[in-house]
């Protein structure tokens, strides 16, 4: 800056630029702080587009040191699942896959250090099948996300093992179906709220740790006031297999657009006992009427409900029916299985 304000007091006091009444300088001085204005931002560009490549390369360094560890739990026959019970919408960078649905990229949010666990490279076949898990909010932007094993409001009290991000993943199928159920509640004022999609073999054993340890009973008031926690295995509550460990079933709700508030469905989520139950007696015809909706649309669109939970739907026609997935619930994870 010292080179550019002494060229220019020389270019005055030499007679080459003057000075106006108004203390404004005339043309040739104009025409000279254009050219040291049009230097000086060459200069800057150059500077930031070398701080930006050394970014990208710390970036990228970061990312190969941190990718999550995929491990999958293969069934020939299925063991009793449990009872099926659970907010921010995340946003990704995304890329097409092989049949145009986004697939979330590197640059989404961020996860903190201690929780990323060490990557390992997959078997050919094992990453093959991770591949076809999406990121529900990439597939279904209106989705509202309410993923409860991130958070401590769940019947266990804490954040569940293997939630790493509180968002949702699925197979690919189940994803594309859940969008074609998600447009149809649209069109009738509701958007769906999913409590839980995808859950990982470590997120089932830490529940049934859990339910081992018949000290702890602090959520026992919100969750399960009228049942013993001895009896938890015994009522079907808790198990050693989850059909949410094989990608393809969703817990979820409606939210009602007209109201701005949850649809009154007689009964919360993850509740264990009668008032789960879809045909629960106790029910107001709003109530019902709304558990039929929501009935209604997942149906219509591939899913099969259970009648002791009704927020609980499997894809009838799921991808990987014996295979019990134990990669983290993460867009990392899901990236790291090549999409």
């Amino acid at each position: 800056m010292k080179k550019y304000v002494l060229t220019l007091l020389t270019a005055i006091l030499t007679g080459t630029m003057t000075l106006t009444a108004c203390g404004a300088l005339t043309k040739p001085v104009e025409i000279l702080a254009e050219k040291i204005s049009a230097e000086k931002t060459s200069a800057e560009k150059t500077s930031a587009a070398d701080t930006e490549k050394e970014g990208r390369k710390e970036s990228s360094g970061a990312r190969e040191q941190k990718e999550p560890q995929i491990v999958i739990v293969s069934e020939t026959q299925k063991e009793t699942e449990d009872s099926e019970e659970g907010i921010r919408t995340d946003s990704f960078e995304v890329a097409q896959s092989r049949d145009g649905l986004p697939r979330p990229k590197a640059g989404g949010r961020d996860v903190p250090d201690s929780s990323r666990p060490q990557v390992t490279a997959l078997p050919k076949d094992e990453a093959a099948a991770a591949a076809d898990f999406v990121v529900v909010s990439q597939v279904i932007p209106d989705a509202i996300l309410e993923i409860r094993y991130h958070s401590t409001f769940n019947f266990v009290g804490d954040r569940i093992d293997g939630y790493d991000e509180p968002c949702a993943l699925l197979t690919r199928e189940a994803a594309l179906a859940l969008k074609a159920a998600s447009d149809d509640l649209m069109a009738q004022g509701y958007r769906i709220k999913i409590y839980d999609a995808y859950r990982p073999q470590d997120a089932v054993n830490h529940f049934v740790r859990w339910a081992k340890n018949l000290g702890d009973t602090r959520m026992k008031a919100y969750f399960y006031p009228d049942v013993d926690k001895s009896q938890l295995f015994s009522s079907g509550y808790i198990a050693k297999r989850s059909g949410h460990s094989r990608g393809s079933t969703v817990d979820i709700t409606l939210f009602d657009l007209s109201t701005g508030k949850d649809a009154d469905m007689g009964g919360t989520f993850d509740y264990f006992g009668d008032a789960s139950h879809y045909e629960y007696k106790k029910l107001t015809p709003e109530q019902k009427n709304n558990r039929l909706i929501l009935r209604k649309a997942m149906t219509a669109h591939g899913f099969k409900p259970i009648s002791t939970e009704w927020w609980h739907f499997t894809l009838i026609d799921e991808p990987y029916p014996d295979t019990y997935f134990n990669f983290p619930v993460s867009s990392e994870a899901v990236e790291a299985a090549g999409n």
